[in-house]
């Protein structure tokens, strides 16, 4: 028996399914995702997807940038980021507007319009700089926090 085969035993279909491509597992981890989980609106969509992305993109910009060793390191990544994140929904928008026509409001799929896209971009940006500024905030308070887990203040 063979673990890789082709998808649905088509061979037609250009894709293989494999242990990991076409488990369970993958499956629900794929449709919990923001893009494909039912019933978010897309600015909430674009919000998710924002969180994520400015939460993890400040630690790159502050342990690698060209201030890394100076005490401005972390408003330097954040100064850095803010300006990905903004280069980024410019991107964001730019795709929307020129893939999606502006007069199809009543499709199914919200975010395969061009409002639907304008509201997704929006989150991202608002999700992405928040999130941006907390790790921000937990970088520059980290003695403080790991006192308070510690049990108090020193």
């Amino acid at each position: 028996m063979s673990l890789v085969t082709a998808y649905n035993n088509d061979p037609f279909v250009g894709h293989l399914s494999t242990p990991v491509s076409d488990s369970a597992f993958t499956r629900a981890l794929i449709g919990n995702l923001p893009a494909y989980r039912k019933g978010l609106s897309p600015l909430l969509r674009g919000l998710e997807v924002g969180m994520a992305h400015g939460y993890f993109l400040l630690g790159p910009w502050t342990l690698l940038g060209p201030l890394r060793n100076t005490n401005m390191a972390a408003m330097a990544g954040l100064v850095a980021t803010i300006g990905l994140i903004m280069i980024a929904t410019i991107c964001l928008s730019a795709y929307g507007m020129v893939t999606f026509d502006s007069d199809e409001s009543g499709k199914s799929n919200e975010l395969k319009s061009a409002q639907g896209w304008s509201k997704f971009s929006g989150g991202f940006f608002i999700g992405a700089t928040g999130a941006a500024f907390f790790a921000y905030l937990i970088l520059t308070n980290l003695p403080i926090i790991q006192g308070l887990m510690q049990g108090g203040l020193s």
